[in-house]
């Protein structure tokens, strides 16, 4: 773990990560758009040996949804707190999802 990379060293083999140029091609946008959203924190890259941007799969995932809310008008900004808002209220739902099963499991007579 480092400051610039909370999830650990960049290993392509073990976490492919894709330079800017590239991540922007896949999401269909520009390096501008990706280095936007990471001026509002939505995504920090991860950096290779050679302190150049990296992007994973899961953090490009994360980019398009705020993609979408940008060419919906929305601003870089409010997409950036819109996406980190439904993915908190996704893990609410998750958690709740997991705490109503656990429950139903510990009653007598629902079979667990």
């Amino acid at each position: 773990m480092t400051a610039d990379n909370p999830l650990g060293p960049l290993d392509d083999d073990h976490y492919p990560a894709y330079a800017m140029g590239r991540a922007a091609e896949m999401l269909g946008t520009t390096p501008a758009f990706l280095r936007a959203v990471g001026e509002a924190r939505l995504i920090t890259p991860l950096r290779s040996e050679g302190g150049h941007r990296r992007y994973s799969r899961y953090q490009l995932k994360v980019a398009a949804r705020a993609r979408e809310l940008v060419d919906q008008g929305t601003p870089v900004e409010a997409a950036c707190r819109i996406v980190v808002l439904e993915d908190q209220l996704d893990e609410a739902r998750r958690v709740n999802e997991d705490l109503h099963r656990a429950a139903n499991e510990s009653r007598p007579g629902t079979g667990a």
